[in-house]
């Protein structure tokens, strides 16, 4: 009947209730494993070393500083034949970074005829936990012992 009385509406509205719940425990199952998947998410950061977001940024500075390097020693080589240190990088011009480190990390470089190895070294009383990281002509950041 069109009227919406009698037994059959009364299914049709029961089915309803029961379709509106499924879907409520649907969405309410999405948001769990959501939230349960951001939280591991954040724990594993913290556990990797890079602890917080401040920290977090600081070395991805830090990693954008050795790869400056890097570049700079490519160029300074390219035009000299041959490797040079920090202060020769600054002085002449192929480095822009002004600073000797970044928050807590000092640079150092050390080169060879066939190369060189720039390293941010952590500063481990300030940072416990902290990774020193180096690149080298290869181009790649990778954590230094």
């Amino acid at each position: 009947m069109p009227g919406g009385i009698g037994a059959g509406c009364e299914k049709q509205n029961r089915y309803r209730a029961g379709a509106l719940m499924g879907r409520v425990l649907g969405l309410l199952v999405v948001v769990v494993i959501v939230a349960l998947s951001y939280k591991l998410y954040f724990s594993h950061l913290q556990s990797t070393g890079t602890g917080s977001p401040a920290q977090a940024i600081n070395v991805v500075g830090v990693k954008n500083d050795l790869i400056a390097i890097a570049q700079a020693e490519r160029a300074y080589q390219a035009e000299h034949g041959s490797y040079a240190s920090l202060d020769q990088l600054a002085s002449g011009g192929a480095l822009t970074i002004v600073k000797s480190g970044r928050d807590g990390y000092t640079y150092e470089v050390e080169t060879s005829a066939d190369g060189f190895r720039a390293v941010a070294h952590c500063p481990a009383t300030t940072i416990p936990g902290c990774t020193n990281w180096a690149v080298d002509q290869t181009m790649e950041v990778r954590p230094a012992p």
